[in-house]
């Protein structure tokens, strides 16, 4: 479980900013909230990010996104380490990023740091937090390294980090060197943590070709009750040569992928239709491909085929969305979800109910979370969420980006209408639109809505 990250120049954050999914001492929703008896603490399953446009949000979810490609995929050598410092103050171009996580790996708590720039790692800390103190396992800067007294003696510890480039984690090369000593963490970012852009398209939707998988029925159930008129999905075999992609993909996929293997690509079909999603798979040595198509029921009840291109924006991102749901619902699956702008094309009660679904399924000893950026306030629901559940992105006259929940509003009681007070602006997070060179006062009319 995520507890709290906290960045500094990165992107639109300047100074150090910490977002926290620790509960505070609210007791509202407690029977979801996930306990910690070991360390006398409590994990919240979900949190929303709101804010106006530029204010932060998405820059939030690339910081998320930076940290996971730096540790899972690393640098290759003699290129710049692609951080994205705050650009609106020539001060910070030569200072570090600093990048902090605390997470909760099975029972114990670690806290992973990093700093930055487009040159090197100036620093690199990993502890270990019991209930009575910390342990500091190792910590770099720049290319010296402490380790721990229960680790000193361990050479090839040593030997590895001797091989680690300046511009790469430490974390990244021991566990490619097949040191499991970290290995814990390292897994956090590449298995846990799943990211789902605005734009991404039917992640691991090869599940779906498959009428044996446990997903199947569970997405086909949930589409079902979406109002999507689908009846079910399924796959249409393509010849691989109807593909249009280049010879050296086609020669590097002969090349590269194994016997009974299977891989997810985007191509054009001989028909030219654009966006389709293939999952190449090789068999006795021969490339086949299959991509994903929709059923519908006709009015002489027979199933009739649809391209996936033919379904509606909404239907797609439904489509995109819902194994994520589906894995979060799913009980013991230690996955954090972070979503950014997850209602694009959904309408607000699919997505409420898509939300409610999930929270149902959470208790004290759930271990799944969802962040999610969003602008739509009518999620802003104390029925829904709890006050520490929601957060607001804020831009200063600076340019520069901070986080704040809603929890740190003293006057925002637990049966308030948060809506109204949000698009009043009394909580920040909204556009501050000049026309005609004068500051505009919030719309009345959306004011008049949120009090309905």
């Amino acid at each position: 479980m995520l507890l709290t990250v906290s960045l500094e120049n990165w992107l639109s954050f300047k100074d150090r900013v910490t977002f926290s999914m620790i509960a505070s001492r609210e007791r509202q929703h407690g029977q979801r909230v996930a306990r910690v008896d070991k360390y006398q603490t409590r994990v919240l399953p979900i949190a929303a990010l709101y804010g106006s446009n530029a204010s932060g949000k998405t820059n939030f979810f690339q910081a998320l996104r930076f940290a996971k490609s730096l540790v899972v995929i690393g640098t290759r050598v003699n290129t710049p380490i692609p951080v994205e410092p705050f650009k609106l103050d020539k001060a910070m171009a030569t200072k570090p990023s600093s990048f902090t996580f605390e997470l909760l790996i099975g029972e114990n708590i670690y806290e992973y740091s990093f700093a930055v720039t487009r040159k090197e790692v100036t620093e690199e800390r990993l502890v270990l937090i019991t209930t009575t103190s910390e342990r500091v396992l190792y910590h770099r800067r720049y290319q010296e390294i402490t380790l721990d007294k229960t680790l000193e003696t361990d050479s090839f510890l040593r030997f590895a980090f001797r091989g680690t480039r300046e511009n790469q984690l430490y974390l990244t090369n021991s566990v490619s060197q097949n040191i499991d000593t970290f290995k814990a963490v390292y897994d956090w970012f590449s298995d846990t943590l799943t990211l789902i852009a605005p734009d991404s398209r039917f992640n691991y939707f090869e599940r779906f070709l498959d009428e044996e998988n446990p997903l199947y029925p569970a997405m086909n159930e949930a589409l079902a009750t979406l109002d999507t008129g689908i009846a079910s999905l399924g796959g249409e075999q393509i010849p691989f040569d109807h593909l249009q992609m280049s010879e050296e993909m086609k020669a590097d996929l002969l090349e590269n992928l194994e016997e009974g293997g299977s891989l997810r690509v985007s191509a054009e079909t001989a028909r030219g239709h654009l966006f389709d999603r293939f999952v190449i798979t090789r068999t006795e040595g021969e490339l086949r491909a299959q991509k994903l198509v929709t059923y519908h029921r006709s009015n002489d009840d027979e199933l009739v085929q649809f391209e996936m291109h033919q379904e509606s924006d909404g239907t797609q991102r439904i489509i995109d969305l819902l194994p994520s749901f589906i894995d979060l619902t799913t009980e013991c699956t230690p996955k954090v979800y972070v979503i950014d702008e997850i209602g694009r094309s959904l309408h607000t009660l699919l997505l409420r109910r898509l939300l409610e679904a999930y929270l149902m399924t959470c208790s004290h000893t759930s271990r799944s979370q969802l962040l999610l950026a969003t602008h739509d306030v009518l999620l802003m629901d104390q029925q829904l969420l709890r006050r520490d559940e929601m957060w607001v992105a804020e831009r200063d006259e600076r340019g520069a980006s901070t986080l704040i929940p809603f929890s740190d509003y003293k006057d925002i009681r637990y049966d308030k209408d948060i809506r109204k007070s949000y698009l009043q602006g009394r909580l920040g997070g909204v556009p501050r639109i000049l026309l005609g060179g004068v500051l505009a006062p919030p719309c009345p009319s959306i004011l008049e809505m949120g009090e309905q």
